[in-house]
Parts: structure tokens; sequence; C-alpha cells
């Protein structure tokens, strides 16, 4: 081909073929490393039907006050149709910190719901039907060791029989201003043009 370029590289820098065909497949084994759809290895999606079968997941994002505050509106939600919950912490909560803590004053429960302990965890998701909606997480990097305790599989919690999808997700950058938060400004990768 006259079009072809040279070394044409992933961002991972990996080569790239300029087109794939049959012998760049040779030795390869689909049920191995393709697999069925919602089956490892999950390349085909995580549910055999995928968004044919089970629609999108539209969650609330929803939190403030306390606990038991926040626990009273999700029932609201839930009463009225919402499938999922995503949860909004509150600034200290999100920096590592607990309530008591002098640097947190003014600040609890304030934009989010403070979450101190697994005792917390317990009161927010209290009587919520966690096998059957679908709870996201988004918090930042050091309090990392709490989102866990509320991922316990819910035969923990007192719910025999039933599958968590709760969804914990560890993140520096989200629903966080690194001015107020102390976080640092992310790194550009490399070769792209971002600031």
């Amino acid at each position: 081909m006259d079009d072809e370029r040279a070394d044409v590289r992933s961002l991972s820098g990996l080569p790239l073929p300029p087109l794939a065909r049959p012998e760049d497949l040779e030795g390869f084994d689909p049920q191995e490393r393709l697999g069925r759809p919602g089956s490892y290895p999950f390349t085909r999606g995580v549910y055999p039907t995928m968004y044919r079968g089970r629609p999108w997941t539209m969650r609330q994002f929803a939190g403030f006050g306390s606990a038991a505050e926040t626990n009273a509106r999700y029932r609201f939600l839930l009463e009225r149709g919402q499938g999922g919950l995503s949860v909004a912490f509150d600034m200290p909560t999100l920096m590592g910190r607990d309530s008591d803590d002098p640097r947190s004053e003014g600040e609890v429960g304030r934009c989010g719901v403070a979450t101190d302990s697994i005792a917390d965890f317990e009161e927010l998701f209290a009587g919520i039907p966690l096998g059957d909606i679908s709870t996201s997480m988004t918090i930042s990097g050091p309090p990392s060791s709490r989102s866990p305790s509320s991922c316990r599989p819910p035969n923990v919690r007192g719910s025999p029989g039933s599958v968590s999808t709760a969804r914990c997700r560890r993140t520096s950058s989200r629903n966080t201003s690194p001015r107020r938060s102390g976080c640092s400004r992310p790194v550009p990768i490399s070769g792209s043009s971002a600031t």
C-alpha cells in the first residue's frame, strides 16, 4: 500500500500494523482470548446480552448531612423508581479526615454525606435492597480504605443470598477541587496536548 505509514504506535508505544490480516491471528484462540459475552475475559461485554436485555443504569448522585439523612433521601429516590445510587461524599471524607478532625470544621456533611466508619456505611444503606440496585462511590485516594467497607458482600451486612452490585472507584481528580483539597494538578502524558 502506498499510504502505509512507517512505525505507527499505540498510546502505550506498541507497534500498530496498518491493516489487520488473517495471518496476524495465527495461534489466536478465540475461546481463551475473546470468550463469550458475559464471560471471562469480558472482552465482549459483562452481560450475555449486554444492554439489549438490561438497560443502562442511571444513578442519582446524592448525599448530604449524616448517613441517616442520606439514607432517607435514597429511600425517597428508590420509592420513585430510581434504579441506581451514586454516593456523594463530603469534603472531609473525600480528603480522608474524620468528622471530628479540627480541619473538618464547617465542612462535615456540607456538600455530601459524612462517613467515618463501617457503622456509617451500614446506616447509609440500611433497608436498601443492594442486591436489586446498582451503587457507585467516587472517592479520592487517601480514604480509599473506607469504601471497601461498604462493598462487603451483603450477607455480611445481614442480607443473605443477595448479590451486591456496589462499584467503588478511586480517583484523585473527580469531585474535588485541587485548590481546596490540596490535590496536585494532573501531569500530562508525554506527547499529549493536555495542559
